[in-house]
């Protein structure tokens, strides 16, 4: 994860909106009870998320990387009436706590949850998204951009989480660091494709948003 300094960071969060109580909640048992807690979006990322679906409107959302179900709530707060997210998530232990916070943030009905390989569920999910999610194991990366490029309208948003990957994109990897050598392939490939534009955000572990133009 990228760090600022601490006084900058508390800064950051001093003057962004707070997090509301069900994600607060949800943060807390994640980190409490589910192994990796930080792979949680968390509260900073988290509102960015929220923003980029609120000014996207997209009617269908698709998130490859479900986790605890923190960073899907985010997302469906941007969908219009009659919206849904699809979400993923390869480890069906991780359900359970997923689907009580959909019910507790009130958006249940707004979840459509899917459980196993993202690559062979997103060929059978026939819908166009104008939001795609990618926050999955990191070997998949191209993989899924790939699969879901068609499903995704002209001027339509994909998302790519870690894209900085702790900064070892820049070549100060440890040989045969094969998520590193897949992000780093991932990130070449998107700068090479020109049916699409880009922006790395150095957020967090650096967010990537991708917009389609062709």
């Amino acid at each position: 994860m990228l760090r600022f300094e601490q006084e900058i960071f508390d800064y950051i969060h001093k003057y962004t909106t707070p997090e509301d109580k069900i994600l607060h909640e949800l943060s807390r048992e994640t980190n409490v009870k589910i192994l990796h807690p930080h792979m949680l979006a968390g509260h900073l990322q988290g509102k960015i998320l929220e923003m980029i679906s609120r000014m996207i409107c997209p009617d269908n959302i698709l998130e490859i990387g479900t986790y605890t179900g923190y960073s899907a709530i985010c997302l469906a707060k941007g969908l219009p009436e009659g919206g849904k997210v699809h979400t993923i998530e390869r480890n069906d232990e991780l359900k359970d706590i997923s689907q009580k916070y959909f019910k507790k943030a009130g958006i249940e009905n707004k979840i459509i949850q899917y459980t196993g390989e993202a690559r062979e569920i997103i060929p059978r999910l026939n819908f166009l998204f104008g939001l795609v999610y990618i926050d999955c194991d990191k070997d998949e990366y191209l993989q899924i951009y790939n699969q879901v490029f068609d499903k995704v309208p002209p001027e339509g948003y994909i998302l790519a989480d870690n894209v900085l990957w702790e900064g070892k994109v820049t070549g100060k990897h440890k040989s045969g660091d094969k998520e590193t050598s897949s992000i780093i392939e991932f990130n070449n490939f998107i700068k090479n494709d020109h049916r699409v534009e880009n922006v790395i955000l150095p957020i967090r572990d650096g967010l990537m948003i991708i917009r389609k133009i062709s």
